[in-house]
């Protein structure tokens, strides 16, 4: 599972055998999970993040969607 980033507390991960889902980045901050679809940044799920967070993560999705989608590209061949 590699990891593409970290802020703060959070890590901006994708599992190597999700390349037949479109592309979206799953961030974890101790067991709070979520994930998020890149194209358009929206959340896809949530387990334990509360309201406020999601904004927060949003953002942080939103400004480093490149990053996420160049890692993403690049491990999946797209």
């Amino acid at each position: 599972m590699p990891t593409v980033l970290r802020i703060g507390g959070y890590r901006f991960f994708f599992y190597s055998m999700e390349g037949n889902e479109p592309p979206h980045i799953h961030i974890e901050a101790g067991e709070n999970v979520a994930k998020y679809w890149l194209d358009p940044v929206a959340l896809a799920m949530n387990d334990g993040f509360r309201s406020h967070e999601l904004t927060r993560l949003r953002m942080m999705v939103i400004e480093h969607r490149d990053t996420f989608r160049e890692a993403w590209d690049a491990h999946f061949g797209s």
